[in-house]
């Protein structure tokens, strides 16, 4: 068995979901995610490398005319099928795919800090592209502004380390700042046309996701709008408000990004 089939068997025992873990928090920022790389991709085919289940797919899918999806976990790739029967789909690893389509732009979100070399895997995942296409690439942010409160609180050590549930359950094998994330594209050879921030997190995951269930929601006397004023859902305007702040401090956010060419 060679260093790739090991690697695609480690991926497919990682625990992670996101219908299954902190479900609410993770469909949301999923969701914007999926808009910042809307807001920023060029063209109308896409690859989405690391597709896992489809979620994030199914978004392109309404907005592109052709969606290639790539994914190691066949776990996975059964429900992205399910999802989208007419989407074409690939197991296997980024590392491993072959084609010779050339994309106008390719996604791949929050991967870097799961694979063993992440400046081979930008360097093949640029290879994807059309001469002016671009590689939109997202990862955790280690300096999210809920992570520096958890070092002032003393429940982390440092922005940069990883928890327990990162190693074993997420299947995390580095954390990245804005520097660390931006040092690693130029090491790949490649040229940052823009960087940015998604989503402004002051919570942990297990927080937000419990304050978004079950949070005082309703209009009058919790500081979500005037009693009397036009009815709104509140939860969704605090979303998009964050992801708006987001936009403002990058550094802060929960996602940091690279829109990336060759």
């Amino acid at each position: 068995m060679n260093s790739n089939q090991i690697e695609k068997n480690m991926q497919e025992n990682y625990e992670w979901e996101r219908s299954k873990h902190f479900d609410t928090y993770n469909t949301i920022i999923g969701e914007y995610q999926a808009l910042a790389c809307i807001e920023n991709a060029k063209g109308r085919n896409i690859a989405d490398l690391a597709c896992g289940d489809g979620t994030l797919t199914a978004l392109f899918y309404k907005h592109f005319d052709r969606v290639v999806g790539v994914e190691a976990s066949g776990k996975h790739l059964e429900e992205a099928r399910k999802r989208l029967p007419n989407c074409e789909f690939h197991e296997c690893l980024i590392e491993d795919f072959k084609t010779d389509e050339k994309f106008d732009s390719v996604f791949m979100l929050n991967v870097l800090e799961h694979v063993i070399n992440p400046i081979e895997l930008l360097q093949r995942a640029a290879g994807l592209l059309k001469d002016d296409g671009v590689l939109i690439v997202h990862v955790p942010n280690a300096n999210a502004i809920n992570r520096k409160l958890a070092v002032a609180m003393g429940t982390l050590e440092s922005c940069e380390e990883l928890s327990p549930f990162d190693i074993n359950v997420a299947g995390h094998r580095r954390s990245y700042t804005m520097e660390t994330f931006t040092n690693d594209i130029k090491k790949a050879g490649l040229n940052i046309k823009k960087t940015g921030g998604v989503f402004y997190k002051m919570l942990s995951t297990p927080q937000i996701d419990w304050f978004l269930r079950n949070g005082l929601w309703e209009e009058g006397g919790f500081g979500w709008g005037r009693v009397g004023a036009e009815k709104k859902d509140w939860k969704t305007e605090f979303c998009r408000a964050c992801y708006e702040i987001g936009k403002e401090r990058p550094e802060d956010c929960n996602i940091i990004y690279a829109v990336v060419s060759k």
